[in-house]
């Protein structure tokens, strides 16, 4: 078998497929219905058709169906959007958003693809959904489904840093070989765990700009200047993220891999003084010596799900101790926490808002590419 063709449905800006074409994966088409998502998508993959628009319009799923088969599509990727199942979501009951593995299972049943890869989070595997006149679980109604013409993985849940990620990030995944072919499908054989100190603990430290203004900025952070010029000369996109004083403060008296919540004086608050209600896992340093916990969407905000830099103890000029870089990750420290190429050629009009999003919602592509290469080491 020569080189695979494919489409990619839910497509975002591209980040499952960053790897492919070193595989010899052609994804001939793609389908995201967020325009500036697919623009994205469209700069960095300038040879595949994307298909703007909601894939639960017949006409929009006709379209990729038909060009799919024009295409002799023979691998499919889907990784339908997760906040309605998503532990740092709400998790509606029957969100419409789990609906929308039914679409991607049709077009899979109409293009009848050799290799099929179904992404999502763990949840998926006890969420339910209204399908025609039944409420079935989701791999339930996946096999249900699909059983008849394909052979499916015997394990469904994988963690990304078995495979090379820094990056904990469980996910489930269904690995689909057409039953014609003599192939089978499971995940590689695990691999050793990468720590954030391996993996971005080389980079120059950064200090946050601050929304009060450079003055500011300069008053708390005499080094502002100096090391962002640092991290420019790394990467441009090592720069400083943006933060309000009052929660860097918080940060810088909280320690590697703990919460700013359980700090004695230094801890989330409102502006008359009374405690935040926070979870644990928020305003949360990361650890050195693990990998990252699981990107999320909101990996800009340093209330969201432990995406704090872990920071480096020092002392400052009046004796106490401090932890430096109180802020999130920088863009660049989240593409080598992704597994993202260094030189992925984000397009310079995305904003910081969009990329993190975007990098937050994708599945990391060193994952995809491990577990792809234990498919197509048997051709």
């Amino acid at each position: 078998m020569g080189k695979l063709n494919g489409v990619s449905l839910f497509a975002n800006v591209g980040v499952a497929e960053a790897y492919m074409s070193e595989l010899g994966i052609d994804i001939k088409i793609a389908n995201e219905i967020d325009e500036e998502r697919a623009r994205f998508y469209k700069e960095i993959y300038s040879d595949t058709e994307m298909i703007i628009g909601d894939i639960t319009d017949d006409k929009v799923r006709d379209e990729i169906v038909k060009k799919s088969i024009q295409n002799q599509v023979d691998f499919l990727i889907a990784t339908p959007p997760c906040q309605g199942m998503s532990e740092a979501g709400l998790r509606l009951k029957y969100d419409p958003r789990n609906q929308l593995i039914t679409y991607a299972i049709d077009v899979i049943k109409r293009v009848k693809p050799k290799f099929v890869l179904l992404e999502n989070v763990p949840k998926q595997l006890t969420t339910k959904i209204k399908y025609e006149n039944d409420i079935i679980l989701i791999p339930e109604f996946i096999k249900r489904e699909l059983g008849e013409f394909y052979k499916f993985n015997r394990e469904t849940l994988v963690m990304a840093k078995d495979h090379g990620v820094p990056q904990l990030r469980e996910r489930s995944i269904f690995l689909l070989v057409r039953n014609d072919l003599p192939y089978t499908w499971e995940f590689p054989e695990k691999q050793p765990e990468i720590t954030l100190r391996e993996a971005i603990g080389h980079l120059p430290s950064l200090d946050p700009k601050l929304r009060e203004g450079l003055d500011f900025t300069l008053e708390k952070f005499p080094d502002f200047e100096r090391k962002k010029t640092l991290g420019l000369e790394v990467s441009k996109w090592h720069y400083p993220p943006t933060h309000s004083w009052r929660q860097v403060e918080w940060m810088l008296h909280t320690p590697s891999g703990r919460p700013a919540i359980y700090n004695e004086k230094y801890y989330p608050k409102k502006k008359d003084g009374t405690p935040v209600k926070a979870h644990h896992n928020h305003y949360r340093r990361l650890k050195w010596d693990m990998p990252s916990r699981t990107i999320t969407q909101n990996n800009g905000v340093m209330s969201s799900l432990a995406c704090v830099h872990p920071g480096r103890e020092f002392i400052n000029e009046s004796g106490e101790i401090l932890y430096s870089d109180p802020r999130v990750l920088s863009i660049y420290e989240l593409l080598i926490v992704m597994s993202l190429p260094l030189d992925w050629s984000i397009p310079d009009w995305a904003s910081e808002t969009l990329i993190r999003k975007s990098i937050g919602e994708g599945i990391p592509p060193k994952l995809v590419k491990n577990i792809m290469l234990e498919l197509l080491k048997q051709f």
